[in-house]
C-alpha cells in the first residue's frame, strides 16, 4: 500500500519511516513537514493511506483529515500524536488507528494489521460489482443486486447506531446538524458526554457498512453530518421516482409498474416504529394506494380482472383495515363470476369492523351489496 507521512517534526518523520521500513508492506510515496504540501501531494497521488500527525502550527491535523473525508473518502488515515484528547474525534473520522508518540515498532505492527484487509479490499475494488440498495419498506435492510436483489445479514453493534443511521437516510443528501441528533437521541446527557456517543454511533455506522462492502460516506462538515449514497439506490426512491415516470405515459407498461409496485414490501420502516418517520410513513402509504387503485382502474378498463384481483388481495394482506380492498375485491370477484367469494369478503369486511371500530361498512358498500343481491336472487 501506498502512504504519505505529514508531521512538522522532521526526526518524527524520519522514525516513522525508518519503522515503516523494517516492519514492510507498505511504501512512503512523500513526506511532508508541511500540511498544506502534504494536502496537495495526496489530491494529486491518491495514496492508500496517510500517517498524519494531529498538532502542527499551521493546520491541525483533525481539520486535515475533514477536508480528505469529504473529498477522498477512500484514503485511509492514522493519526500519530503525543495527546490522547483527539481520540474520540479522530474515530469520528473514522480513523483506521490512533498511535501515540514515540512511536514504538511493535504499536506500529499492530496498526499494519489493521491495515492488512483494507489492501485486499483496494485490490478487488475494481473486480466487484458495488451496486446495492437500502431497503426501507416495513424494515431497515440492505440488498445487492447482482442481476436479483439478495438481502443481506447486517449486525448492528447496538440499536441507537441503527436508528442514527435510519435518520439519516431519511435526510439523505442534506446536512443534518449534530445538535439535532443530540436533542432527538442523547436527550438526557450532557454536551461532552452526548457528542462522545454521537460519534461512536457514527463510528459504529461505518463499520458496519464497510462490513458489508456499502460505500456510503458519512461527512461531517459544519457541525452537520451528510449522507452521501454514492451508487448505492434506495427503494423508497425506485418506488416514487420509478411509478411517477411510468403514470407519464399514457399507457404505462403493467410489469415495470407491479415490479415497482412490489416494492413496497410494507410501511415505511413500519418494524421499527420510530416516531421521526411517522408522516412520511404516512405519505408513503398513501402514495402506494393512489398508484395501485390507478394500477387497478387501468387493468379493470382492459378486463384484466384476475391480475386486478390480485393487486387487491396483496393491498389487504398488507393494510388489512382498509374497508376500500375488501370493497374492490367484491365488485372483481362479481366481475369474475365468483359469488361466493363475494359473501366471504362482505362476511369478513362486518367482522373486521365491528371488532376494530364497533361499526358496519360505509352506506355505499351496504347499497352496492344489497343491489348486488338483488341482482344474484333475479339470475
Amino acid at each position: 500500500m501506498r502512504v504519505i507521512l505529514i508531521d512538522d517534526e522532521p526526526l518524527a518523520l524520519e522514525h516513522m519511516e525508518k519503522l515503516l521500513a523494517e516492519i514492510g508492506d507498505l511504501k512512503v510515496v512523500g513526506k511532508y513537514i508541511n500540511p498544506q504540501q502534504g494536502l496537495k501531494a495526496i489530491m494529486q497521488d491518491r495514496p492508500d493511506v496517510v500517517f498524519l500527525d494531529i498538532e502542527m502550527p499551521t493546520t491541525n491535523g483533525i481539520e486535515l483529515a475533514e477536508k480528505l473525508q469529504n473529498s477522498h473518502s477512500d484514503v485511509h488515515i492514522v493519526f500519530v500524536t503525543a495527546y490522547d484528547e483527539y481520540a474520540v474525534k479522530a474515530f469520528e473520522l473514522n480513523a483506521v488507528d490512533y498511535v501515540m508518540k514515540p512511536v514504538q515498532r511493535k504499536r506500529l505492527s499492530e496498526t499494519i494489521k489493521r491495515l492488512q484487509p483494507m489492501k485486499r479490499n483496494h485490490m478487488e475494488k475494481d473486480e466487484t460489482n458495488h451496486s446495492g440498495m437500502i431497503c426501507c419498506f416495513q424494515t431497515l435492510q440492505f440488498a445487492r443486486d447482482s442481476g436479483k436483489p439478495e438481502k443481506i445479514k447486517v449486525h448492528w453493534r447496538t440499536s441507537k447506531a441503527k436508528e442514527v443511521f435510519a435518520f439519516l437516510v431519511h435526510h439523505r443528501r442534506k446536512p443534518v446538524r449534530k445538535e439535532v441528533l443530540l436533542d432527538l437521541f442523547w436527550p438526557e446527557a450532557d454536551m461532552n458526554k452526548g457528542f462522545a456517543q454521537l460519534y461512536a454511533a457514527i463510528y459504529q455506522i461505518r463499520k458496519t457498512l464497510s462490513s458489508i462492502d456499502f460505500h456510503i460516506n458519512i461527512t461531517s462538515h459544519d457541525y452537520s453530518y451528510i449522507l452521501d449514497l454514492q451508487e448505492i439506490q434506495i427503494d423508497i426512491e425506485e418506488f416514487e421516482n420509478g411509478l411517477e415516470g411510468l403514470f407519464k405515459k399514457r399507457d404505462p407498461e403493467f410489469l415495470s409498474v407491479q415490479k415497482l409496485l412490489d416494492l413496497y414490501s410494507g410501511d415505511y420502516l413500519s418494524e421499527e416504529s420510530y416516531l421521526w418517520a411517522e408522516s412520511e410513513r404516512e405519505r408513503l402509504r398513501l402514495l402506494w394506494l393512489h398508484y395501485t387503485q390507478k394500477t387497478t382502474e387501468l387493468l379493470i378498463q382492459k378486463e384484466e380482472y384476475m391480475s386486478a384481483l390480485i393487486i387487491y388481495q396483496r393491498m389487504q394482506a398488507l393494510h388489512p383495515y382498509l374497508e376500500e380492498s375488501y370493497f374492490m375485491l367484491m365488485k372483481l370477484y362479481d366481475l369474475l363470476g365468483e359469488r361466493n367469494s363475494v359473501e366471504v369478503q362482505y362476511r369478513t369486511l362486518n367482522e373486521m369492523l365491528l371488532n376494530e371500530y364497533g361499526m358496519t361498512p360505509a352506506p355505499y358498500i351496504l347499497e352496492w351489496y344489497e343491489h348486488w343481491k338483488d341482482k344474484t336472487i333475479t339470475m
